[in-house]
């Protein structure tokens, strides 16, 4: 089975669309567990509509302080079920057979302990590669929604101290585990943009404007990140 892990913070207008592609999956063997932290909108009464069509594959928990996405997924995980992962972010659509393909490539690779797909944001085709683990180290490529062995997610879950490459962070401390993964060269799910991703800036600006508010965050992120895995 596999436990879908969805936190939710203010994507009333975004969550529905994510639910009908996961309800027009090939592969059915699922749970979704969705985390509510502190949301101000209509959330709940969407997530109503919900419950009647999953049944109990659904199933909604709510924190009891905004925290962030983290600490939702540590949640969502701990009362997961499923000996798979897919920590999935709300703006999202999935391809009908995105779990289906995901499953059948951790099934072909027993030596990978998750699978990560081609994206796209809108309409942009988000393409990645084959896994390198010293790519791995110098910048962030593996999205957060990878399918992911459960007896391979790392005891110490996601850090939930880091508010940027959160994803990045994931990854870095699996491959310290001697985790890797294996790369799908298929679009398997849309990110709407509007979300945080919408925030990003052309690769060009991180060179010619350093001085940039944005920039500065990014590239303060960046060297926590590189600090926290004593990387160059």
């Amino acid at each position: 089975m596999i436990s879908i892990i969805i936190p939710l913070y203010n994507q009333a207008d975004k969550i529905s669309d994510c639910l009908w592609s996961i309800k027009n999956q090939t592969y059915s063997n699922y749970e979704i567990l969705l985390v509510n932290d502190r949301s101000t909108d209509r959330l709940s009464k969407i997530v109503d509509i919900f419950r009647k069509e999953f049944g109990y594959k659904i199933k909604f928990y709510h924190n009891q302080e905004h925290h962030g996405a983290p600490y939702s997924r540590n949640k969502g995980f701990r009362y997961s079920k499923g000996e798979f992962v897919f920590f999935c972010d709300a703006d999202s659509v999935l391809k009908e057979n995105a779990l289906e393909i995901m499953l059948d490539s951790l099934r072909i690779h027993n030596e990978a302990s998750y699978a990560y797909p081609n994206h796209k944001w809108g309409h942009k085709n988000i393409n990645l590669f084959p896994f390198d683990a010293e790519k791995l180290k110098k910048m962030p490529y593996i999205h957060t929604m990878a399918l992911i062995r459960r007896e391979h997610f790392p005891k110490s879950g996601w850090d939930e101290n880091i508010k940027k490459f959160q994803d990045w962070d994931l990854w870095l401390s699996m491959l310290n585990e001697g985790r890797t993964g294996v790369w799908i060269n298929q679009a398997l799910f849309t990110i709407k943009p509007g979300g945080t991703m919408s925030s990003w800036l052309p690769s060009f600006c991180y060179k010619i404007f350093p001085f940039l508010p944005a920039v500065k965050k990014y590239n303060r992120a960046f060297e926590t990140i590189k600090k926290k895995y004593n990387l160059e």
